[in-house]
C-alpha cells in the first residue's frame, strides 16, 4: 500500500487548489484524477471572487481565454429582465481552468496523477480501479457531485423529486456571439431552468437543471429541449443550431442544498461534497476553490477536518440559503409573472450574497 500525507481525490478546482496551497507550504500531496482532461457538467461561470482566489493560486485570470461578463439576463416565457453584475465574470470551459489549476499544482511541488480511478474511499483507504490501494494521513475528497461508496452523502439529500443537471455544447454561432457577448443568460420554466454562457473557444455552454418530473413528462432530453423552445422564443433563437438528437452529459440526483455539517477525522470535503449551491447562482466552482485553499490551510494550522468542515458549512450557509430560495421562485408556475416586477437591484443582491466570503 501506498501512503501520503496528504491524498487528494479528484483533480479539479476544488483538488488543485488544496494540493497548491499544501504544496506551498511544505506539504507534498499527491492528486488522484480519474480523468486526463474532460469538461465536467458545470455552467462554465467564474465569478469576480473566483478569478481573485485563481490569481492567489498562480493562474493569471487573462490566461483563461475568456471574455468578460457583466450582465445577467432573464428570461421566463416571453418576460425579460437584464441586470448588471456586482462585478466582472467569465466563461470558461472547466477543460481549460482544470488544466490550468493542475499545471500550477505541479509548480507547487504536488504529484499529479491522471487516469487513475478511486473506486472506493473507508477507513482513510482509497481503494483503486487496478487493485492498488493508497491512504493519506489526511484526505481530502474533491470528486464533485460524484460520491464514492464509503463516503457517500445521505440518500435523504435529493428530496422526493430530485434534480438532474444536463449538458449541451452549442457549437460557435455568430448569431449566438452577438447575442450572448458579454452576459450570462437564465431561462426560466415550470421545474427547471437553463443556463447559457459563451466558453473561450467561442462555443457555449448549455447547463439545464431539471426535476425528474418534469423530465419523464417529456419522455428525454431532446424531447424538453424541443418543449422549452416552444415555450421560450429566445431559448429557440439559442438552439437553432442544435441538431435533432444533440449528445448529452447528465447527472441524476444533485443534492442542491446539502452542506457536510461534520465529517470524519482526517476527511476534508470540498467543493460539491462539502456543500452543493443550486447552479443558477453561478458559485459552484467559486464554493470548490474557497473550499480547497480552506481546507488545505486549515490542514496547514492543525486544526481537525471536523472543526474545519462545520466552520466551512457555517461559511456557506447564507449563499446556499439565498441561492436556494431563488431557486425555488426560478422553478415556480410564477417565475414569468414575477420577473416583470423584479428589481435589478435585487437581482444584482442575491448576484453579491451568494458568493462565498461575502458579508451583508
Amino acid at each position: 500500500m501506498r501512503r501520503t500525507p496528504a491524498l487528494i481525490v479528484g483533480g479539479g478546482p476544488a483538488g488543485s487548489a488544496a494540493a497548491i496551497t499544501l504544496a506551498r507550504g511544505g506539504v507534498r500531496p499527491v492528486v488522484l484524477e480519474r480523468h486526463a482532461a474532460a469538461d465536467a457538467i458545470c455552467g462554465g461561470f467564474v465569478s469576480w471572487r473566483t478569478l481573485e482566489r485563481l490569481a492567489t493560486l498562480g493562474v493569471d485570470p487573462a490566461t483563461l481565454g475568456g471574455d468578460p461578463i457583466d450582465t445577467v439576463e432573464l428570461f421566463a416565457g416571453r418576460h425579460r429582465r437584464t441586470a448588471p453584475l456586482p462585478g466582472g465574470g467569465m466563461g470558461v470551459s472547466r477543460r481549460r481552468l482544470d488544466g490550468l489549476l493542475r499545471d500550477a499544482a505541479v509548480r507547487a511541488g504536488a504529484a499529479v496523477e491522471t487516469g487513475v480511478t478511486v473506486r472506493t474511499l473507508e477507513n482513510g483507504v482509497a481503494r483503486l480501479a487496478d487493485g492498488g490501494e493508497m491512504a493519506g494521513d489526511a484526505i481530502f475528497l474533491a470528486t464533485g457531485k460524484h460520491d464514492l461508496r464509503g463516503s457517500a452523502r445521505p440518500a435523504g439529500a435529493r428530496g422526493e423529486d430530485p434534480t438532474l443537471g444536463l449538458r449541451v455544447r452549442l457549437l460557435p454561432s455568430a448569431a449566438n456571439r452577438a447575442a450572448m457577448a458579454g452576459r450570462v443568460e437564465l431561462h426560466l420554466f415550470d421545474r427547471g431552468y437553463v443556463g447559457l454562457v459563451l466558453q473561450e473557444d467561442g462555443s457555449a455552454n448549455l447547463c439545464l437543471a431539471v426535476h425528474r418530473s418534469r423530465l419523464n413528462e417529456a419522455g428525454n432530453p431532446a424531447a424538453l429541449l424541443t418543449e422549452l423552445a416552444r415555450e421560450a422564443p429566445v431559448l429557440a433563437e439559442r438552439l437553432a443550431d442544435l441538431t435533432a438528437d444533440p449528445p448529452v452529459d447528465a447527472i441524476a440526483n444533485v443534492p442542491y442544498g446539502w452542506r457536510a455539517r461534520t465529517t470524519e477525522q482526517g476527511l476534508y470535503r470540498l467543493g460539491d461534497q462539502a456543500g452543493v449551491i443550486p447552479s443558477l447562482a453561478g458559485e459552484g466552482m467559486g464554493i470548490a476553490i474557497a473550499s480547497g485553499i480552506g481546507a488545505g490551510q486549515a490542514r496547514l494550522r492543525g486544526e481537525s477536518a471536523p472543526d474545519w468542515q462545520a466552520r466551512f458549512a457555517r461559511r456557506i450557509a447564507a449563499p446556499i440559503a439565498i441561492a436556494g430560495a431563488a431557486r425555488r421562485l426560478a422553478e415556480s408556475r410564477r417565475a414569468a409573472g414575477f420577473l416583470p416586477v423584479i428589481p435589478t437591484s435585487l437581482v444584482g443582491w442575491v448576484a453579491q450574497m451568494t458568493r462565498v466570503g461575502q458579508r451583508p
